[in-house]
């Protein structure tokens, strides 16, 4: 480009050459025009104040464009919220206010940007504080029962000496089983936060499937002791981790258990197993919510679980490569199944 904005000492000299070379010109032209009987004192006064009001009159124009500069940088410092990319195309006369301009620029920028990361932050950080207190509320909820049931057992062991022996023993294997609860949901959490900070590893072997879940159902059958877990005799050599595999198909298994007083099936094809229960069902809405971690369904008040069940089933799965599927119908039943 030819043209470059002049910078400001350059403009203001540009502006006072010319009103020099103007007044000059003019005071000329009327010295030589003007006849001499008529040039008197008042006369020449009269021509140095209009020389001076000219000169005034470019000062001011030239403060008048400085301010108008000035009001646009105003407008970037009032108001950092509003500045967008057509500030960019804004006219500035001096090379001086055009770098300021550009700087502006930038630095807003940077600061909408640093803003939109501190939102991302503190939502981040909301989220996890309510994740925190939902995990809190959660368990609160999930060990309650059974600690509540382990002190009133003891406390009725402890008051009655006349307990007849049969209820005692009675008494003693509901303690233990609350026990067993406690544990299990230690070790569910303990897993989590396996899963959660990266830690847990695979331990890869071939085995086959239908005894585990075999052994799994069978001793779901003896601590839910009216319930039927039917399982399709049908043999699956896997690659994968044993112990982790038993979670996932104990999680599936009790949850449709939790869900529903009808048998539940257990099907086993050449490379997938399923999990189906004649239940209460998943809403739509829900749906894609019931595998993460901590959500419990609002439609049933009754459920006291911890949410974590089916989250963890995800996580396994996750790490064998796999996802778990979920058809259901609400006062149907669902399907849970993933492909190995």
């Amino acid at each position: 480009m030819l043209y470059r904005r002049p910078s400001l000492t350059e403009y203001v000299i540009a502006r006072l050459v010319t009103i020099i070379i103007i007044v000059t010109t003019l005071y000329t032209l009327i010295i030589v025009t003007v006849p001499k009987e008529i040039q008197n004192t008042a006369f020449h006064v009269a021509l140095f104040v209009l020389a001076l009001l000219l000169i005034l009159s470019s000062v001011y124009v030239v403060a008048r464009q400085v301010k108008k500069e000035l009001k646009i940088v105003e407008k970037y410092l009032s108001g950092v919220e509003e500045f967008d990319e057509g500030s960019r195309k804004a006219r500035f006369f001096t090379r001086e206010f055009e770098t300021i301009n550009l700087r502006l620029i930038q630095i807003l920028r940077k600061i909408k940007n640093e803003n939109k990361k501190k939102r991302k932050y503190t939502a981040k950080i909301k989220l996890k504080n309510r994740q925190r207190s939902d995990m809190l509320s959660a368990i609160a909820h999930e060990f309650r029962n059974p600690i509540a049931a382990t002190m009133g057992y003891a406390q009725t062991l402890n008051d009655d000496d006349d307990i007849p022996p049969a209820l005692r023993k009675k008494f003693l294997t509901k303690i233990y089983n609350n026990g067993e609860k406690i544990e299990e949901l230690l070790s569910r959490l303990l897993l989590w936060n396996r899963f959660e900070s990266g830690e847990q590893r695979l331990h890869l072997s071939k085995f086959d499937m239908y005894p585990l879940i075999r052994e799994v159902a069978s001793n779901l059958e003896e601590r839910y002791k009216e319930r039927q877990i039917r399982v399709e005799e049908h043999h699956l050599v896997v690659k994968a981790d044993k112990a982790l595999m038993e979670i996932v198909m104990k999680n599936l298994i009790e949850n449709a258990l939790k869900y529903s007083k009808e048998p539940i099936e257990i099907g086993i094809t050449q490379n997938q197993i399923s999990v189906t229960d004649k239940g209460v069902g998943i809403s739509s809405k829900n749906i894609d919510k019931v595998t993460k971690k901590f959500f419990r369904t609002d439609e049933h008040s009754w459920d006291n679980s911890m949410g974590l069940g089916l989250a963890i089933v995800k996580q396994i799965l996750k790490l064998h490569h796999t996802l778990l599927l979920i058809e259901s119908e609400e006062d149907k039943g669902s399907t849970f199944y993933f492909n190995i």
